[in-house]
């Protein structure tokens, strides 16, 4: 059959495709600026008519009524990482995050849970009956091939982006169409002390290296002081402008790369339109599934690997607590401990972790001699390479414990120094 006609057969409405949804059912829909809006939007309607349909998501961009708490008890969220909607939510009740780390997020749920539907979003279908998932394949490749109803929502807004995007229309169950606008990730400004911390980060970063940036008001600094640096690549988590404007700079060249040699790998895009522009189409950038993109070992292999993430809060010792407050759910694991991890198996490798030293307007210290009861540990002691804060850089690897609180205390706010020393001779970190 002709892929035009068989387009046709399974081009639906939106309205029959969230009819489609049966209670109790779980719902996998795709992450960030990938995520399905118009079926998202439209899934609300149906409150009175479903009981516990559950949707697993991944940093939601879009603030959908079927998440808000008037919806508790016919929708729920599972969530592999929090945006600013689901730390709203969870006090009511409405969504609990799934523990993961990124590589492994979709297949652990492929291999532990059920499937019933996938809704992702993609490019109009090519004259050979292809379609791009366009802005990312964290896990939705995965989940193309392995839930029961796969239903495509077709935004004439994406760019078509190259790697393993690639889903015929073969493998899909039925098409929905719905242009609208991309989800955009404003610039900010980076703060003087940003600033201060990307300088000292760039300082580590050596020519030829290959770098990850995580998410931020940091790693967006951290791009304004690499532009002195010689033959860069990348093998991201996330692709951010701050690449694109690097690329054009001649800073990233990606010919000095050991795998993927004169590309960009990611396996996802959030940014602005500009970002979006520059992987239309793009020859030198290829966007590969979370479970290949975020393997610590696929990580080491790529020479003088940089990975630089950012954390809430680290303790005297070294552990991370890089995605919640206290006990209070902020944002998640995502890729931070497969990069940090990867960066290290890498030879000549760093893994890098930023922070201010204080929040709360220099009231309090983000270097703390223990971490609040119930924090989260995110990267653990036993794993973390560097913390990096404004006043200066503390290399923690293979360091005692006794060494590591000097380095830290060395690096935090001086108004904060002394009580950290006190602090750490009565729990007896010396």
């Amino acid at each position: 059959m002709e892929v035009k006609e068989l387009y046709k057969q399974k081009l639906i409405s939106i309205e029959e495709a969230v009819g489609m949804v049966k209670s109790n059912q779980k719902i996998c829909v795709a992450m960030a600026g990938s995520e399905p809006r118009g079926l998202l939007s439209a899934l609300g309607e149906r409150k009175n008519e479903l009981t516990d349909v559950h949707i697993m998501s991944c940093l939601v961009m879009g603030d959908y009524d079927v998440f808000k708490p008037e919806m508790k008890g016919h929708f729920f969220n599972e969530s592999w990482f929090y945006g600013a909607f689901d730390r709203k939510n969870h006090p009511h009740g409405i969504v609990s995050y799934i523990p993961n780390n990124l590589h492994e997020a979709g297949p652990a749920k492929i291999k532990n849970d059920t499937i019933n539907i996938f809704w992702g979003t993609a490019t109009p279908m090519d004259r050979h009956g292809f379609f791009s998932l366009a802005l990312g394949i964290t896990y939705e490749k995965d989940m193309i091939e392995n839930a029961d109803l796969i239903i495509l929502e077709v935004n004439e807004n994406l760019p078509w982006t190259l790697g393993d995007t690639q889903v015929h229309i073969s493998e899909i169950n039925y098409v929905v169409e719905n242009t609208a606008p991309l989800f955009e990730l404003p610039l900010v400004e980076p703060t003087d002390t940003e600033k201060m911390i990307g300088s000292n980060i760039a300082a580590l970063v050596e020519d030829g290296s290959t770098v990850q940036l995580g998410i931020g008001g940091i790693p967006n600094a951290i791009t304004k002081y690499l532009y002195d640096k010689k033959d860069l690549g990348v093998h991201t988590e996330m692709l951010t402008d701050g690449m694109v404007d690097l690329f054009k700079a001649g800073v990233i060249t990606n010919r000095s790369k050991s795998i993927h040699r004169g590309k960009m790998i990611a396996t996802f895009a959030l940014g602005t339109q500009k970002l979006y522009d520059f992987i239309d189409s793009n020859l030198g950038v290829e966007l590969k599934r979370g479970p290949y993109t975020n393997d610590p070992f696929v990580i080491g292999q790529n020479y003088k690997m940089v990975s630089i993430n950012t954390t809430l809060q680290v303790d005297l010792t070294g552990q991370c607590c890089s995605e919640a407050l206290g006990s209070r759910q902020y944002t998640g694991t995502g890729g931070q401990a497969d990069t940090h991890r990867g960066a290290q198996r890498s030879v000549g490798g760093k893994g890098i972790i930023a922070l201010e030293s204080t929040t709360k307007g220099g009231q309090i210290s983000k270097i703390v001699a223990e971490l609040p009861q119930g924090s989260r540990v995110t990267l653990g002691r036993n794993d973390v390479d560097y913390i990096v804060t404004e006043f200066g850089v503390a290399h923690l690897k293979g360091k005692n414990v006794k060494e590591r609180v000097k380095a830290l205390i060395n690096i935090a706010h001086p108004d904060f120094r002394e009580d950290l020393r006190q602090e750490a001779e009565k729990i007896l970190l010396w």
